[in-house]
């Protein structure tokens, strides 16, 4: 943003009166619930092991990557803009208190629980992004102005307020809603699969709170009267809630039996179903199975073509969408003429040391790789000479292959 489109944005009315207003929460408060009846809290759906596991493999893999800003050449080519303030806000340090690993990893992670991630901007006199602040998806109200841009409401720990224009805030979105404003919660637009989730973890819960001891009754042939009877449950209960080695030893007699009210586990096939739920978890983030380590159908060839479906698949995607949103909001639109910010992504994909040997000898082989470049991947100092290009001796146009050689000429 220049310093003139800076001074024309103060002149925006902060105060201007609202068309509509859009939170995330909102939908919350008055109770999304699903027809299992559970409440789809996002903080606890994201406690799910399965879901607690691709959220983690997303962010931690995006923030792990280099985000780089690039300078276009004149050739079509690009270099590392790393002269410029946005390099380091991106590459190195955002703000005061956080790597930049630190908060990409926070801005990702929010993206994908609540559908919306914000962060404030610090602009210096030139009008270059000089810091980022993360901020809570829950402390932030977007409100649309009769204009059609967006006004950003923040809240602070201490209760107050602070109005925030569409040019001070970076804001990403996971899917767009119908307003075109807010993004969706993938953890709401599938809050039937969470709410299964946190059923069937509720009723593991509860079954390791009784040991996994079902409910049933006690069958005697003959009428009891209501003394025997209390007498019998509070003996059959004093021994089955002991906490002794020989708690699950009981000994029945007058021809009692046990009759249980509840299937077990294998019978209801339970933990069966948790499978199925884990997998649809799993979807619904485009997480391979096997990443986040369900292993049930898991072989050497699989686990190695889901490594690389988890880069093509799930994290370009959402690299794409990180990076349109910081090209339009962190640089100016005379800065995108020849700058961009761009997440380098070739490291998830080069694979073992000999795949990686193997590329390299094709590229150099063929003539579009150097030495240099090469070593420039493998973390290796520039050599003397590195920077030249083979040429193969196959792709040579024939007719200067003869005229070189002298061959192929009638006598």
């Amino acid at each position: 943003m220049s310093l003139l489109d800076r001074l024309f944005l103060r002149r925006e009315n902060r105060a201007e009166t609202r068309i509509a207003a859009s939170d995330p929460y909102l939908a919350e408060w008055f109770g999304m619930n699903g027809t299992t009846g559970a409440y789809v809290d996002p903080q606890r759906a994201s406690g799910i092991a399965t879901a607690g596991a691709c959220i983690s493999l997303i962010s931690q893999a995006l923030a792990a990557v280099p985000l780089n800003v690039y300078r276009r050449t004149g050739n079509g080519g690009r270099e590392r803009a790393s002269d410029h303030p946005l390099y380091g806000v991106l590459h190195d340090m955002p703000n005061g208190v956080m790597t930049a690993f630190e908060a990409r990893e926070m801005l990702i992670a929010s993206l994908l629980v609540s559908g919306n991630a914000y962060a404030t901007l610090e602009w210096n006199g030139r009008g270059q992004v000089r810091a980022l602040h993360p901020l809570d998806p829950g402390s932030v109200a977007v409100e649309k102005l009769e204009s059609g841009r967006l006004r950003y409401r923040v809240t602070n720990r201490a209760g107050g307020i602070r109005v925030y224009l569409q040019d001070e805030i970076l804001h990403l979105r996971y899917r767009l809603a119908r307003d075109g404003v807010m993004g969706l919660s993938p953890i709401q637009l599938a809050r039937e699969t969470f709410n299964l989730a946190l059923t069937q973890q509720d009723t593991a819960a509860g079954l390791a709170a009784k040991g996994n001891r079902p409910a049933g009754a006690l069958v005697f042939p003959n009428m009891m009267g209501q003394t025997g009877k209390d007498s019998a449950l509070a003996k059959l209960g004093a021994k089955i809630e002991a906490d002794t080695l020989t708690s699950n030893v009981l000994v029945l007699d007058g021809g009692a039996e046990w009759k249980s009210f509840s299937m077990t586990a294998k019978d209801a096939e339970f933990l069966e179903s948790r499978k199925l739920t884990n997998l649809d978890i799993c979807r619904i983030w485009g997480v391979p199975p096997t990443v986040v380590g369900i292993l049930d159908h898991g072989t050497y060839s699989n686990v190695e073509m889901e490594s690389r479906a988890l880069v093509v698949r799930c994290l370009a995607p959402m690299a794409r969408r990180v990076e349109q949103a910081m090209n339009i909001v962190l640089l100016p639109t005379e800065s995108r003429k020849t700058l961009f910010v761009e997440h380098d992504l070739a490291g998830l994909m080069r694979g073992d040391v000999k795949q990686r040997y193997e590329g390299y000898r094709i590229g150099r082989e063929w003539g579009w790789l150097s030495p240099n470049e090469i070593r420039g991947w493998e973390n290796l100092p520039e050599i003397e000479g590195g920077d030249e290009y083979l040429s193969p001796l196959n792709m040579t146009p024939l007719d200067e292959r003869g005229a070189g050689t002298g061959t192929g000429q009638a006598e």
